[in-house]
């Protein structure tokens, strides 16, 4: 973090906080998580080389995007397959041009605009940032890549994530000054009596698997009640033979959705059954239907001021200037909004392929991609 070591400063630092969220996002296929780490380690350290606040927190963002879209691991990747009927690996191939064509301006605009904050390298010593992060850590990414390889191969989900976690455990205890009881331990005098990073990941996703049943009792009693139906139906009669428009239709059911809808897990279950419901009328194929559900969702649930992460990072960089650096600036997530880039561009470019169809292929009759719609 030193510019005298690493000559990376200003904007430069700027985009590649961009790529190494976009990397690590990748590899462990969580976006929240993503933000919580760079928040807590990029940032401030960007801000001390002079990095524009703004667009530091705008490229942790986006990088995010860029992982939870892409990332067979990612809980977004997973549902939009799955409630698709479609296989994670040929998903993940099949959204590689859209991320990559999103990712590629995204960049060079932190570079260019992410410079012209104010250095406080003369004010405050990077020692501070340096006493709290170590590269030690950095031998915890075996495992991710390990998920990576694994599921990329056509392994199956589970078998890649059990291996894993499997390999995690035992460098934790092998390289990492790691103990069973970080993992698991029994604590009589404590409210929960059991506690460790296993209990801890698990209550953490308590809140979130509610509101998911929640969201999938609703959308089963919409359709029982014929809700569903009603308003496929009334789109239908808009689209009538066009692709184009039940491309839009999707877009747009998507985007409103996760417009309301502040988790963006939840909004792409609650948008899911129109997408299948629609996509599959006009045979538009199953990959084709989990990458529009898919980039539109990871778009903006990290652009709108509203939205989960975004308040997620706020509060973690509020925490961290409370606690250590009381010098870092707060960004506000109304300031972040239009500077997103990575979002914004993915949610453009579905957008610009609804219209023009690249990208769009037609399920044949044994599932299979073809260009040429079949006939009924």
């Amino acid at each position: 973090m030193d510019r005298s070591v690493t000559g990376v400063e200003g904007g430069l630092f700027v985009a590649l906080t961009f790529l190494l969220a976009a990397t690590f996002s990748t590899a462990v296929g969580t976006g929240y998580g993503t933000t919580v780490a760079f928040c807590t380690l990029m940032y401030p350290a960007g801000v001390a080389v002079g990095a524009d606040p703004t667009f530091m927190f705008a490229a942790i963002l986006a990088g995010a995007v860029f992982g939870d879209n892409l990332a067979p691991v990612s809980d977004t990747t997973i549902v939009s397959a799955t409630t698709q009927h479609a296989d994670v690996p040929g998903v993940v191939r099949s959204r590689f041009k859209y991320s990559i064509a999103a990712a590629i301006p995204a960049v060079i605009l932190f570079a260019i605009f992410g410079g012209g904050g104010s250095s406080t390298s003369e004010q405050v010593s990077t020692a501070s940032i340096l006493e709290s992060v170590t590269p030690d850590g950095l031998i915890m990414l075996v495992p991710f890549a390990l998920v990576l390889i694994l599921a990329l191969s056509g392994q199956h989900l589970l078998t890649s994530l059990t291996w894993g976690i499997l390999s995690a455990i035992l460098l934790i205890f092998a390289v990492a000054p790691g103990t069973p009881g970080d993992i698991l331990r029994f604590n009589p005098e404590a409210d929960t009596v059991v506690e460790g990073a296993l209990v801890s990941g698990l209550t953490g996703y308590f809140n979130m698997a509610i509101l998911i049943l929640l969201i999938v009792g609703a959308a089963h009693l919409m359709r029982l009640g014929g809700t569903m139906e009603a308003i496929t139906d009334g789109l239908v009669k808009w689209i009538k033979n066009s692709v184009r428009k039940a491309e839009l239709s999707i877009w747009a059911i998507v985007s409103i959705l996760n417009s309301s809808i502040t988790i963006n897990t939840a909004a792409e279950i609650a948008a899911a059954p129109f997408v299948r419901e629609i996509g599959e009328k006009y045979k538009i194929h199953r990959y084709r239907r989990a990458n529009m559900l898919d980039a539109v969702t990871s778009a903006l649930g990290y652009i709108f001021p509203w939205g989960a992460p975004v308040l997620l990072g706020w509060s973690t960089i509020q925490t961290i200037k409370n606690q250590s650096y009381d010098w870092l600036p707060i960004v506000e997530p109304t300031a972040v909004f239009p500077f997103v880039f990575q979002g914004w561009f993915l949610f453009l470019i579905m957008l610009f392929a609804a219209i023009t169809g690249w990208g769009l292929r037609y399920e044949g009759k044994n599932g299979e991609e073809v260009k040429e719609k079949p006939e009924d």
